[in-house]
């Protein structure tokens, strides 16, 4: 039973890890107005409709979770983008030839990509005051996602990806 336990949270832990996300915002926001959120409704998410739907409710339950609801007059609205790029293969073979004698020394090594080039996507997330027409918080996060996943997984990445970009919402000030 403990192994099993083991095994579930290095699974949940590597499912977010995959995920690097940096964070900015207006520090002289005063972010206890913001309680409230709508999402505007001409996104241009990047994802197909069932992904950004999938997005959207792990954020609703995320915030829900910290304390922040869903309303028709909200007091700040999300945007989401996102860029899709493929990255090329981060793990490589290396292989070297050296040599030397007397004062003459050489070497040569070659760097083999192993394994698949991943599909990364950049996905940025605004918080917008829309009373003031002002950004006050950005979320600017990379991670790979897998084309061929079952809805289980897309759920379950997209779970993770809203965990990780929301972690630092409201920042401490």
């Amino acid at each position: 039973m403990r192994f099993l336990l083991v095994f579930l949270v290095a699974i949940s832990t590597l499912s977010c890890a995959t995920v690097k996300v940096d964070y900015d915002y207006d520090s002289a926001a005063n972010f206890n107005n913001y309680k409230t959120y709508n999402y505007y409704a001409d996104m241009k998410t990047g994802f197909s409709e069932l992904d950004t739907n999938r997005l959207l409710n792990a954020i609703d339950s995320t915030m829900t979770t910290k304390g922040f609801y869903l309303a028709d007059s909200p007091d700040f609205f999300i945007d989401i983008k996102s860029e899709a790029f493929q990255a090329a293969p981060r793990q490589t073979v290396g292989l070297g030839v050296g040599g030397s004698g007397g004062h003459v020394g050489g070497g040569i090594s070659i760097g083999i990509p192993v394994g698949d080039s991943s599909f990364n996507r950049i996905i940025t997330i605004d918080f917008v005051d829309e009373n003031k027409k002002q950004l006050f918080w950005q979320a600017v996060a990379e991670t790979s996602l897998k084309l061929n996943s079952t809805p289980e997984q897309r759920e379950a990445k997209m779970q993770a990806i809203a965990k990780k970009i929301l972690a630092a919402y409201p920042p401490e000030l």
